[in-house]
């Protein structure tokens, strides 16, 4: 099963907006609370881009698994600051992008929160897998294994 958490934290190395650790079938992104919103989504946008040259995740999308690698369309996910007041973040999916718009109102401990609820939505479609070891992590129950 894939698990995906924002956490606003305040134990950044000097100079680290965002951080993204990937292990198998999770991804914990670390976001500094202490500044502003539109620095650390710059950052974030870095780091995810990051991640997502690894080559690592993938989207179903239709009959089609959409990759990093896709001609005309590498996978890709993008953080857009908006003129709003909503508290939540709003998720558009299409293949090979995944847009996430938020307010620019918003604290980065709001973000993190507002990120949380939109990623556990878009991860319960169920097109998104993560290549982990040789083996395919998606977002369907572990199965139950006897030792």
């Amino acid at each position: 099963m894939l698990d995906v958490a924002y956490e606003a934290v305040n134990d950044l190395p000097p100079g680290r907006l965002a951080t993204i650790d990937e292990d198998r079938g999770r991804i914990r992104v670390r976001l500094d609370e202490s500044e502003p919103l539109e620095r650390v989504v710059h950052q974030l946008n870095i780091e995810i881009d990051r991640l997502m040259s690894a080559a690592h995740w993938f989207q179903l999308w239709g009959d089609e698994i959409v990759s990093r690698a896709t001609p005309g369309c590498p996978l890709r996910i993008r953080y857009v600051l908006k003129d709003w007041d909503a508290d939540e973040a709003f998720v558009a999916e299409d293949r090979g992008v995944v847009s996430v718009y938020f307010s620019q109102k918003l604290t980065t401990k709001q973000f993190a929160v507002a990120m949380n609820k939109a990623t556990d939505q878009l991860l319960s479609g169920g097109r998104w897998f993560q290549l982990y070891a040789g083996e395919i992590i998606d977002n369907s129950p572990e199965s139950m294994r006897q030792r």
